[in-house]
């Protein structure tokens, strides 16, 4: 009896080779200028900025995004090589959620603030204005955030190809199907309480958003306009994702919704992705590097940093959960393959694998 091998073909790989190096080539300008910096060059630094008088911390901060940065690179390696099919899910989902949030809200925010420029509105990238000394030139918000823009386009579009290609059978159906399975009481509490507290941060920066200053730090309060308000719409955008997201996850399943299951997901995912990281980072940005310049966060902000980071984390927790009981139930399809032929399994249920063993695989 001859046994034969299949090769399943690759559609996408030329598309795969041509993302990766357009975003390796995204992350070169700040990779280039961070790299400048801690080596004491100051191009793109104007006389007058704070940054000409650089101390350890903002050395160690440099060197801190400089990492965050290459990570980008590593993830495109690994979103593209054959060895980044044996990476245990947790280990490229827990990055590939915190570049999410990090490069969403930069993928809305400038553009947004480009434009409301455009139309005469204030400065897009906050680099001067109002009399203040400017922080970088223009130029450099132009460099980087474009880069970033791009890099969340191309490492975006490679996580969706790959996440396809490995777990899409997880979020194939509709959310009424999850009646059978529906989720367990703990992730409907963790996704409950999500959807609650996300109408914290989510009202609080459309107040802010609307120019009410209150609960702002002064000098941020003195420097806001039209360009700050565009950026924190949408932060709005993101806690209303996350509400609606949750909201249809977990009413659709009693109600036999026929909504594509992968909406729900993904409203809830990159919204909650988007208000946590980038809330930890401001949170963070704000307790060391502006704390001593009249920027530091007042009670208000810390509150609404710290609510969007736990809703994150909710969020995050529950639909790690979910995805493990779920790929328990449902192994994936691998063209030539039943399920009698993968290794440990003998039948589609996957007896005694636990949600643990799932979420590695």
């Amino acid at each position: 009896m001859t046994s034969t091998t299949t090769t399943v073909r690759d559609d996408h790989a030329t598309k795969r080779r041509a993302l990766r190096a357009v975003t390796i080539a995204a992350c070169l300008p700040y990779l280039g200028l961070k790299v400048a910096w801690v080596a004491g060059s100051h191009i793109g630094i104007p006389e007058g900025s704070a940054l000409r008088d650089a101390d350890a911390g903002l050395v160690v901060a440099n060197a801190v995004t400089i990492l965050m940065d290459a990570a980008v690179v590593v993830l495109a390696l690994l979103l593209t090589r054959p060895w980044g099919r044996r990476v245990p899910a947790w280990l490229l989902v827990l990055p590939m959620w915190g570049a999410v949030g990090l490069l969403t809200p930069i993928m809305y925010g400038f553009p947004a603030q480009l434009l409301v420029r455009a139309l005469g509105g204030g400065s897009a990238t906050g680099s001067g204005g109002g009399g203040k000394r400017p922080f970088l030139d223009e130029w450099v918000f132009g460099v980087v955030y474009t880069g970033f823009i791009v890099q969340g386009l191309a490492l975006g579009t490679l996580f969706v190809l790959y996440a396809r290609d490995r777990w899409g059978h997880l979020w194939q159906g509709t959310v009424g199907e999850l009646k059978a399975h529906a989720p367990g009481r703990g992730q409907r509490a963790a996704l409950t309480a999500a959807a609650v507290l996300a109408v914290v941060p989510g009202g609080v920066h459309l107040l802010w958003a609307c120019g009410w200053s209150a609960g702002l730090a002064p000098e941020i309060a003195r420097g806001y306009d039209a360009a700050s308000a565009a950026a924190e719409s949408g932060y709005v955008l993101y806690a209303a994702a996350t509400v609606a997201g949750t909201a249809l996850l977990l009413s659709g399943a009693g109600k036999g919704s026929r909504l594509p299951l992968r909406v729900p997901l993904l409203l809830a995912g990159v919204g909650s992705a988007a208000s946590a990281a980038w809330g930890g980072w401001q949170l963070l940005a704000t307790l060391t590097s502006l704390a001593d310049d009249g920027r530091g966060p007042t009670a208000a902000m810390g509150v609404t940093y710290a609510v969007q980071v736990i809703t994150g984390l909710l969020v995050l927790a529950a639909g790690a959960r979910f995805f493990a009981a779920r790929s328990a139930r449902m192994p994936a399809a691998v063209p030539g393959r039943t399920a009698a032929d993968v290794p440990g399994r003998t039948d589609t249920a996957v007896p005694g694998r636990t949600g643990t063993e799932a979420l590695a695989s």
